[in-house]
């Protein structure tokens, strides 16, 4: 995707489901995938970037009809691990909608180490993702890489979502999430 210009640094991406996001909180905070298709840099790698000024971020998204929407936040940081990897974000521009905001000031989630501010269920788990999930979510960029429109009894917002573009019954194409100095 285009962007103004060539200074972000990519740390999330989807593009065709061959790497399963699906991990335990170990994973998440080291990293995972490859780099030349789908991959999580790292909560550690994240916290580094951020508190180095590395705070605005950018998120492309694509359906699979080719739709293609992006989300920029003005400011965007990953605390540490005693706060396990809690996000901040403000400040939202874009074509996609905000489905991020939801998720400010939330610590990270995974199946395996429950975050969330939901008292009944793991977000996580239910969710088949890791994100810093609320009670739960409005974008699940880490969810199952599902194929476009999804149905059934309990696929809500499984897939790769940001609702405010296709909402919770659709996984999209392409999703990528980058960071650049401020």
């Amino acid at each position: 995707m285009d962007t103004a210009d060539d200074q972000w640094l990519v740390f999330q991406r989807r593009v065709d489901g061959s790497v399963d996001f699906y991990r335990d909180w170990q994973s998440y905070v080291r990293g995972f995938g490859d780099m030349l298709t789908e991959f999580w840099l790292g909560n550690e790698a994240l916290h580094a970037l951020t508190a180095s000024g590395f705070t605005e971020l950018r998120v492309d998204m694509s359906d699979f009809d080719n739709e293609s929407k992006f989300a920029e936040y003005q400011t965007f940081t990953v605390r540490d691990a005693t706060d396990k990897y809690r996000m901040q974000c403000g400040g939202y521009s874009g074509t996609a909608g905000d489905s991020l905001s939801f998720s400010n000031g939330n610590q990270f989630s995974t199946f395996d180490a429950d975050h969330d501010n939901n008292a009944i269920i793991n977000c996580a788990a239910d969710h088949t993702g890791a994100f810093w999930y609320s009670r739960c979510h409005e974008a699940n960029p880490n969810g199952q890489y599902l194929g476009g429109e999804y149905t059934g009894d309990n696929s809500h917002s499984h897939g790769v979502v940001w609702s405010s573009f296709r909402g919770f019954h659709y996984s999209l194409k392409f999703m990528q999430m980058k960071l650049r100095k401020a």
